[in-house]
């Protein structure tokens, strides 16, 4: 079981919540959160390659992770590093859990 800390005393709300879980609600972006999580930081073109997906479609998925706040963006020049949040690591947490159950 997946022992989930928050670092403050007040609990999330169901809408809070949802917008997490919306978050992580596709495979291309629980493949995007699995991949960030081996590197301490990767750019959007790395993840294209890695993943052999198009432009679009990775930065609509990084968007959408960012906006979930899964994912932390930080510019440099013309790229952009992404690396898992506080939660964002919890919920990556959780996926390598659920993964390995039967």
């Amino acid at each position: 079981m997946v022992d989930i800390k928050v670092n403050n005393n007040k609990e999330k709300t169901p809408k809070q919540m949802e917008r997490h879980l919306k978050g992580l609600a596709n495979h291309y972006r629980i493949a995007i959160l699995l991949l960030i999580d081996q590197t301490e930081s990767i750019t959007l073109e790395k993840i294209i390659d890695t993943l052999e997906a198009n432009k679009k479609t990775m930065s609509a998925h990084t968007n959408k992770l960012f906006l979930a706040g899964l994912v932390n963006k930080k510019y440099r020049g013309r790229y952009v590093e992404h690396r898992l949040s506080p939660y964002g690591k919890m919920f990556v947490d959780f996926l390598k859990a659920f993964k390995n159950i039967s």
